[in-house]
C-alpha cells in the first residue's frame, strides 16, 4: 500500500455530470462518519502515531480534516456569492504543529459532523450553474466548485485511509 496516497492521487478528470455530483456529495456527508469510525476505539499512542515516516500523526489528520474543510467550504461560498474570488492558500504544515492539533480528537470529530451538515445542506442547494462557478487560488488559477466538489470527496476518502492504515498496522504489530 502506498503510504502517501492510500486511495490513489487525486485525478481531475474535467467535467462531472449532473448525475455524477450526487455520489460526491453523498462522499462528503459520510465522511465525518467514515472518519469517526476509522478512530474508534484507538489509543492515544495509536493517535499520536504517524501514518508513514515523516507524515503527520493520526491526531494530526483529524484536526486538519475540519481545517480543510472549513476553507473549502468558505471558498464554496465566496464562489457563489463574488464572481472569481481570490482565494488565499494556507501553510497546513504550520497549522498542523499548533497548539489546538494536540486536543483530544473529538474536537475535531464534532466540528467536522457540524461543518459537513452545514457544507451538505449548500451542496444539495446548487444548480449546475453554481458548479461551474470559480474561484482563483493563489496557487493553483482558476478552479471550479465542481473540481472543488471532487477533489474534497477525495480528500475524506484520503485520511480516512491514512488513518486506517495506522489502525492496521497498529493491530497487527501488537498481534504480533
Amino acid at each position: 500500500m502506498d503510504l502517501q496516497y492510500p486511495v490513489g492521487k487525486f485525478h481531475w478528470s474535467g467535467a462531472i455530470t449532473p448525475a455524477g455530483r450526487n455520489p460526491l456529495i453523498d462522499e462528503i456527508e459520510s465522511a465525518p462518519a467514515q472518519i469517526r469510525a476509522a478512530v474508534a476505539g484507538m489509543t492515544e499512542a495509536q493517535l499520536d502515531t504517524p501514518y508513514r515516516p515523516g507524515g503527520w500523526t493520526v491526531r494530526q489528520v483529524v484536526h486538519h480534516v475540519p481545517d480543510s474543510h472549513m476553507n473549502s467550504y468558505v471558498r464554496f461560498k465566496l464562489a457563489l456569492t463574488e464572481t472569481d474570488p481570490a482565494i488565499k492558500a494556507y501553510d497546513q504544515d504550520s497549522w498542523s504543529v499548533l497548539p489546538d492539533s494536540k486536543a483530544p480528537v473529538e474536537v475535531s470529530l464534532n466540528l467536522l459532523d457540524a461543518l459537513h451538515r452545514r457544507w451538505v445542506l449548500l451542496l444539495r442547494s446548487m444548480s449546475d450553474a453554481d458548479f461551474k462557478r470559480t474561484f482563483v487560488h493563489s496557487e493553483l488559477g482558476s478552479i471550479s466548485l465542481d473540481r472543488t466538489l471532487a477533489l474534497y470527496a477525495w480528500h475524506g476518502r484520503h485520511h480516512t485511509g491514512h488513518i486506517l492504515s495506522v489502525k492496521h498496522a497498529t493491530r497487527s504489530a501488537a498481534a504480533e
